[in-house]
């Protein structure tokens, strides 16, 4: 929230700094490119002037893209400029600092609430219907699967190391990772992934293959993660199962001295 304020107050000053006076018009469309005047008339009396200027077509460049990041990417422009100037200017305001505070705080709040909500709901929904298919067999924890490929074998512990191919989208489609598309597998420690990755391949034998429907209780939970990941999202990964390597001696006795 604070991030959000700062950045807010910010990006504010630029856009106030260029208004100057003059009406701001609702744009229809954001742009994604600063238009350049092909001429431009002379307007700087020192270079604090020109200083100045390039300030806020930095900081105003930035600004398109952050205020994107609000909910919804909604705003009034008008009435931030008509707050902002008025607060420049000494001018009275509708709303004291700390109610403003206090509204923002609500604002996001219950933006983020909303935002979970509908997740989950969505997320429930793909699940229930997934569940459907014949083909789909779920687990106690809730972890939906597909078996693939299978083969016969020993199956990794959760201690164990093994090393995987696989593929991970959202339920949208989009794809968030692929080792495949690196060219190379992956080692791991099973105990040291998502829950959704630990139980699910421990189901697996070497060169079987699932397709794995995860909630995200057993995912990357309510914070979601690396910026790719939404949070409550629920997952979708197909692992491919190439090696199991179980811990080494030295490694066991040092689990057991430290228990």
């Amino acid at each position: 929230m604070k991030r959000i304020l700062l950045l807010m107050l910010a990006i504010s000053v630029v856009v106030a700094a260029g208004a100057k006076e003059k009406k701001p018009k609702k744009e229809k469309k954001s742009k994604q490119q600063i238009e350049v005047v092909a001429q431009p008339v002379n307007i700087f009396a020192n270079d604090v002037d020109s200083m100045s200027y390039a300030l806020a077509v930095n900081i105003a460049s930035d600004m398109l893209k952050n205020l994107k990041t609000l909910p919804n990417g909604a705003y009034n422009s008008e009435l931030f400029l008509n707050a902002f100037n008025a607060v420049m200017k000494g001018d009275s305001v509708l709303f004291s600092k700390e109610t403003s505070q206090s509204i923002l705080q609500q604002y996001f709040t219950a933006a983020q609430e909303k935002l979970a909500t509908e997740k989950k709901a969505e997320g429930t929904k793909f699940l229930s219907e997934n569940a459907k298919n014949p083909a789909v067999q779920t687990t106690a924890s809730g972890l939906q699967y597909i078996v693939l490929t299978e083969t016969d074998g020993s199956k990794p512990a959760a201690t164990d190391k093994v090393k995987v191919h696989y593929e991970g989208t959202l339920i949208d489609g989009t794809k968030f990772d692929s080792s495949y598309d690196r060219g190379e597998p992956i080692d791991l420690q099973l105990n040291q992934v998502i829950p959704g990755w630990t139980e699910g391949i421990q189901l697996m034998s070497v060169g079987s293959k699932y397709k794995f429907f995860i909630p995200y209780e057993l995912g990357y939970g309510e914070q979601g993660a690396g910026g790719v990941i939404p949070p409550f999202a629920t997952l979708i990964f197909t692992v491919e199962l190439l090696e199991i390597n179980p811990p080494a001696i030295t490694d066991q006795v040092k689990e057991l001295e430290i228990k």
